[in-house]
């Protein structure tokens, strides 16, 4: 009797474990693809992974793409996927090939017995894996051995393809130069976003980076510069051409040869860019023959504006040069396009230069413009009798365009939608959606950055179509890429930062369907690829979690309205006011809070109940003067004009970045404002917020004095806060206070000196935020 009993239990327990393997339901809200697939059909049951499963690869290709999945199974899972040539009877991935699919498209059907791929060629299959990867638990990309995991996906259709055929990013490597190691780590993590474009900017005045063996001289001297890592970038001293550089590097053309083909395995085209004819003080300190006038200069260690020692446009030695340097690129890398870049350059030596003015009179051109296109033109003939494709920046539309030229349109979409009406191919770049080195989230918040704010969602709201152009001109967009400059960049922490998650909205941009795309549903798929992020140790941003608090003051009955929000719909923010904990207990916040004193709020994003991302911190400080009418003796600047009149007085407080619209700007003038307090009232203190970045000639005040009156006519000094300039290399907040034997008065005038001569030349910009009255 309790032998059947054993027995009976055992029996029981076999069925009860075979089918807890089997028994997983999949629904729509458990498949997190990004990018979107273009169809996903989910279907019932499951595929599960075993020791036993198969990887059928017939070309070597499909080997490399399957033993790196196979791989994250040995890793993560504790066991290897065998490669075979043969298809087994069941639990077997396999490639199909079918020659009428587009390059990239794929199919992916996925059963209980089987998984097959269909493609074209190599990038197909390749995609259809990272979808395979997708739909596999985040713990696929665990470093380390996971126990008690399903290794399942659900049975499903997909049919998948790109919207766009040119899905970039643009990696920086001359401002501050990153190792090949990081470069292989980048190109993976593209393949995984189905992204098939590097652009690597190879050179630029800081720095030249690609070894050219007929001009040593390019990587020897090009290659380094003076160390002034410890400056602003933008308030770098001038280098003496003797003085050697430390700072620096270069790739030898093996090792870059080795990246292309490292790329080609992940159907991932790497596209040099070798500037002209300018921002290349580089290879100017190397060649000063090269130049006009053959000045000799350093490699500089900073900024670099304006950008005045370019190419000589009239010496045919230049043309020589650059067409021996592009000999040597062509040979290295087999991409359809060479980049020229073509951008910034201040022509201001080509007016005066008699070579180039010489050239132009030969080539009847009747400005510099005209001469820096003929320089495009011809260099774009040499590059196309090579076989290979010109791309430039917006600026080679100016004084026409090359006859068969590729822009990339940064300056916004102007330019790209010029071309395109041109009949040219077009990428869009914009720097308003596409530059990842402007900010994420509050600038208070953030590493350094070059300024501007692009987070997240508004990435994802990029579109290399403008609706502005016909058919025929959409026709001409290939694509668009997102741009990582480097001038801030200085670490390879850092630039994963900037790149992730914005590289993930923009795959989604430029692969999905227009009329698939959402930013709510795409912000729920997010959260499963921060944790493969987590998995893949990638630095990525956590910005867009970040809770921002804005305020608006009813000047009636002088209450602050403080709104809470971040980048995602319907978020679960919560906040507590003073020193209470923010824990669970936390308010769940619905609506506006209304605010009638100083008060101190903290608030989160929760996720299951728990605080998510950092805890912000924010003082809302009531004064004296809040709401109050402020007299400007000197109008501020139209370009910064904060809230308006009552933005001294509105408790909103400005932070790092200046373009936040808390700020009131001067450009070399003094502030002078009146603030009537209505009656008089006993005062003691007066504070005034200020703002200082030397990058782009923002300056503290260099005095700030405080005069109180009765009348409003005749005013007494209270007080005066003197300041020196000292040279700072960051941006920021200082509140200049003022204090005071108590009195009584009605009328506050503040003056603050705007800094009277820039040390850089040009103007000095002077930014006030609020002035608090106590």
């Amino acid at each position: 009797m309790k032998i059947a009993n054993k027995g009976l239990l055992l029996l029981v327990l076999i069925v009860s474990i075979m089918s807890c393997t089997k028994t997983k339901v999949f629904t729509e809200s458990d498949i997190h693809i990004i990018p979107k697939p273009v169809e996903l059909q989910l279907q019932k049951g499951v595929f599960e992974f075993t020791k036993n499963t198969q990887i059928v690869a017939t070309n070597s290709f499909q080997e490399k793409i399957a033993k790196q999945f196979s791989e994250k199974f040995d890793t993560a899972a504790g066991f290897n996927l065998q490669i075979v040539k043969e298809t087994p009877d069941k639990n077997f991935i396999q490639f199909l090939t079918n020659s009428a699919f587009a390059s990239e498209a794929y199919e992916l059907s996925v059963t209980n017995t089987k998984i097959t791929i269909t493609a074209n060629e190599n990038a197909g299959f390749l995609y259809g894996l990272e979808t395979v990867r997708q739909l596999l638990p985040e713990a696929i990309e665990s470093s380390t051995l996971v126990t008690n995991q399903d290794w399942v996906i659900p049975n499903l259709e997909v049919k998948d393809q790109p919207r766009f055929q040119y899905r970039g990013l643009h990696l920086d490597v001359s401002r501050h130069f990153f190792k090949k190691d990081y470069i292989k780590k980048t190109i993976d993590r593209l393949a995984m976003h189905k992204m098939n474009v590097l652009h690597l900017h190879l050179v630029d005045d800081q720095g030249w980076r690609i070894e050219i063996k007929k001009y040593p001289k390019l990587t020897e001297v090009g290659a380094w510069r003076v160390d002034q890592e410890d400056k602003h970038w933008n308030a770098r001293e001038t280098s003496d051409p003797k003085e050697k550089g430390t700072y620096g590097g270069f790739y030898t053309q093996e090792e870059l040869k080795e990246l292309v083909a490292y790329a080609a395995s992940k159907s991932i085209e790497i596209i040099p860019e070798i500037e002209m004819p300018a921002h290349v003080t580089s290879a100017l300190a190397a060649y000063p023959e090269l130049g006009c006038f053959n000045k000799q200069v350093a490699v500089p260690s900073g900024g670099v504006w304006p950008i005045t020692d370019i190419y000589c446009a009239g010496k045919e030695s230049t043309f020589e040069f650059l067409e021996n340097v592009l000999l040597e690129v062509i040979d290295i890398f087999p991409s359809k396009y060479i980049h020229i870049g073509g951008d910034e350059a201040t022509k201001t030596n080509w007016k005066v230069c008699p070579h180039c003015k010489k050239r132009m009179k030969t080539e009847g051109l009747d400005d510099v413009e005209e001469l820096q296109s003929y320089f495009v033109k011809r260099m774009e003939k040499f590059i196309n009798s090579k076989g290979k494709k010109l791309i430039g920046w917006d600026e080679i539309l100016e004084g026409g365009l090359a006859p068969e030229a590729t822009v990339m349109s940064w300056r916004g979409v102007k330019g790209g939608v010029e071309a395109a009406k041109q009949g040219h191919d077009v990428i869009m770049t914009p720097g308003t959606h596409c530059y990842f080195d402007h900010y994420q989230g509050p600038q208070n918040e953030e590493p350094l950055a070059i300024g501007g704010f692009t987070p997240v969602s508004k990435v994802y709201q990029f579109d290399p179509v403008v609706e502005e152009m016909t058919h025929e001109e959409a026709k001409h967009v290939l694509g668009g890429q997102a741009n990582l400059w480097s001038e801030y960049i200085t670490t390879e922490q850092h630039s994963e930062y900037m790149i992730f998650p914005r590289l993930a909205a923009l795959s989604e941009t430029l692969w999905s369907p227009k009329e698939l795309r959402n930013w709510k549903d795409f912000s729920l798929r997010l959260p499963s690829l921060f944790k493969r992020y987590e998995n893949l140790n990638i630095n990525y941003a956590k910005s867009a979690y970040l809770v921002t608090a804005n305020t608006s003051v009813n000047l009636e009955n002088k209450t602050v309205s403080l709104t809470l929000q971040n980048e995602f719909p319907n978020a679960d923010i919560r906040y507590v006011f003073g020193t209470d904990e923010l824990n669970e207990k936390a308010t769940k916040y619905t609506q506006p809070i209304e605010l009638t004193e100083t008060t101190i709020v903290k608030a989160s994003l929760f996720s299951n109940n728990k605080p998510m991302g950092k805890i912000i911190t924010d003082t809302i400080k009531f004064h004296k003067a809040v709401a109050h009418k402020v007299e400007y003796k000197v109008p501020y600047s139209e370009k910064y004009q904060g809230a308006g009149e009552f933005n001294m007085v509105n408790t909103l407080r400005g932070t790092k970045n200046f373009h936040d619209g808390q700020w009131q700007a001067w450009l070399g003038e003094n502030m002078e404002v009146i603030i009537d307090l209505d009656t008089e009232q006993e005062i003691k203190e007066v504070s005034v917020g200020a703002l200082e970045n030397q990058g782009p000639d923002i300056y503290f005040p260099t005095v700030v004095a405080v005069f109180i009156s009765n009348d409003g006519k005749t005013f007494e000094e209270v007080g005066k806060i003197e300041r020196a300039f000292q040279k700072n290399a960051g941006a920021t907040l200082k509140d200049f206070t003022l204090k005071f034997d108590k009195r009584s008065a009605r009328f506050v005038k503040v003056k603050a000196t705007c800094l009277e001569k820039n040390p850089r030349g040009g103007g000095a910009w002077l930014f006030i935020d609020e002035i608090l009255i106590n």
